[in-house]
């Protein structure tokens, strides 16, 4: 990107940029996204709830309560009364949608935990790992992170719609950096990642080497540098919409900075906050 710009730093030290798999994402979605919620300030008014995300929420919520109680606690009953105690109805299109939503969670989050070893005590339950490279510090929140035979597992739970594939694990660029992060935040190898889908009780999973690990670090790499540039150049005077343009497609749909961007307006039609629900 530096090229584009025409610009060269030379031997100028570079800053350690921070990054999250969030924010990595949503630069690769969309710049446009990314400069709204990363660095506007005052940042564009956002959308309403979506049923989805709350219900994900309540899900991690829950499951990350559960493992806050005593081995001897951690009950399918235990677990569904913490749904209950964790629901909201935000993005539902009414309290009878709502409702049987909540039943449906509390039958996977039922099945889910009577399948949990009795004795499983993850080292790290919504736990914050961080890391520093030659160029970014990578660092993120991880749902559980896994002791196994001296090694570390990321766990990611999943709800949406679609069961996800071993090439879902593989190709994930978050999964990959929580594995870095965590392995040196907590000085234990970590190589396997998993997704584990509550809906369908199914799991994932993918065993990386380390220049696996590697190449994700890579592209992370990359894609930092490029956000760095956009954000410093636009700090500097440049043009935001020439640093930051909408990438539109059907994501728009969905879009939380919708109502601020005319381009994603004419490129999908909006969607009712229940509509990515799974049927």
């Amino acid at each position: 990107m530096a090229d584009q710009l025409g610009l060269d730093f030379g031997d100028v030290p570079r800053k350690l940029v921070r990054v999250t798999p969030a924010k990595l994402s949503t630069w690769a979605d969309c710049p446009r996204r990314y400069r709204m919620a990363y660095l506007d300030r005052p940042s564009p008014p956002r959308g309403g709830a979506w049923a989805h995300s709350t219900l994900g929420a309540v899900v991690h919520n829950a499951l990350k309560g559960l493992f806050d109680l005593p081995a001897e606690r951690r009950t399918t009953d235990q677990a569904v009364a913490l749904l209950h105690r964790q629901w909201k109805n935000e993005g539902f299109r009414d309290p009878e949608q709502a409702a049987e939503y909540r039943r449906r969670a509390e039958g996977w989050i039922g099945d889910y935990v009577a399948e949990l070893d009795p004795a499983l005590e993850p080292v790290g339950v919504e736990r914050w790992v961080s890391t520093p490279t030659e160029r970014i510090v990578a660092e993120g929140r991880v749902d559980r992170i896994d002791l196994r035979d001296g090694e570390l597992v990321i766990v990611d739970y999943k709800t949406g719609r679609h069961a996800l594939t071993t090439d879902d694990a593989r190709g994930s660029l978050a999964l990959a950096l929580y594995a870095l992060a965590a392995g040196r935040t907590l000085r234990k190898p970590c190589h396997r990642v998993e997704l584990h889908h509550l809906p369908t009780g199914t799991v994932a999973a993918w065993d990386h080497t380390d220049e696996t690990l590697e190449r994700h670090l890579r592209r992370a790499e990359e894609a930092a540098d490029d956000v760095s540039l956009a954000a410093d150049t636009l700090a500097a005077g440049g043009d935001q919409d020439v640093l930051f343009p909408p990438r539109t497609g059907r994501q728009c749909s969905w879009c939380d900075f919708r109502r601020s961007c005319p381009e994603g307006q004419r490129a999908a039609p909006a969607l009712d906050p229940w509509a990515m629900l799974a049927p």
